[in-house]
């Protein structure tokens, strides 16, 4: 095979026009907690208190949930969504690259719908002691792979869900402050 030639393609891999790229972007997100650091790194560490705050859009029976806690390792979960008419299957899958207890996470993750590759994403979590709890500052830097519609919607959809994922986090991490 001579270089620049591709031999396989991946199936997973959409296919673009020559017109339609990838979308690049970023945002951050900050909260805090009354909780310390430890508590809240727990919170993403143990699989028990991990599945009570992370979990993908559809109903818990459906939902699956792996978590391998170390640098290396990864997350994986699944749900079937299902609203009116509309049924899709959620996939995602993560890997772990940077683990500080009680300071920072740094992950990238996978989303899928219906076997489609949507995004990719590099998620840093930093937590830092601040009035006798925590500041967690969530940057994420994502790569659409494949739009909804025109993509406009996209960016203020994946915002939005991580705001309801750190929600979820807080009823946690501080059960007497939030109550779920």
């Amino acid at each position: 095979m001579s270089p620049g030639n591709v031999d396989r393609v991946d199936q997973d891999a959409p296919q673009f026009g020559e017109d339609q790229r990838a979308s690049h972007g970023s945002f951050a997100l900050d909260v805090t907690f009354s909780a310390p650091p430890e508590r809240v790194y727990a919170a993403f560490a143990e699989p028990e208190l991990r599945v009570r705050w992370f979990r993908l859009p559809g109903e818990s029976q459906t939902a699956e949930h792996e978590l391998d806690f170390r640098v290396g390792g990864g997350e994986t979960a699944r749900n079937l969504f299902v609203s009116g008419d509309i049924q899709e299957r959620l996939e995602y899958r993560s890997r772990f690259v940077d683990l500080v207890p009680a300071r920072r996470l740094v992950y990238v993750y996978e989303a899928h719908v219906d076997g489609v590759r949507r995004w990719v994403s590099l998620v840093t979590i930093e937590l830092t002691a601040q009035d006798g709890g925590t500041r967690l500052d969530w940057t994420e830097q994502y790569t659409y792979l494949v739009l909804s519609g025109d993509g406009m919607q996209d960016t203020a959809h994946l915002r939005g869900g991580t705001r309801l994922i750190l929600n979820g986090l807080a009823t946690v991490v501080d059960p007497e402050r939030y109550r779920a």
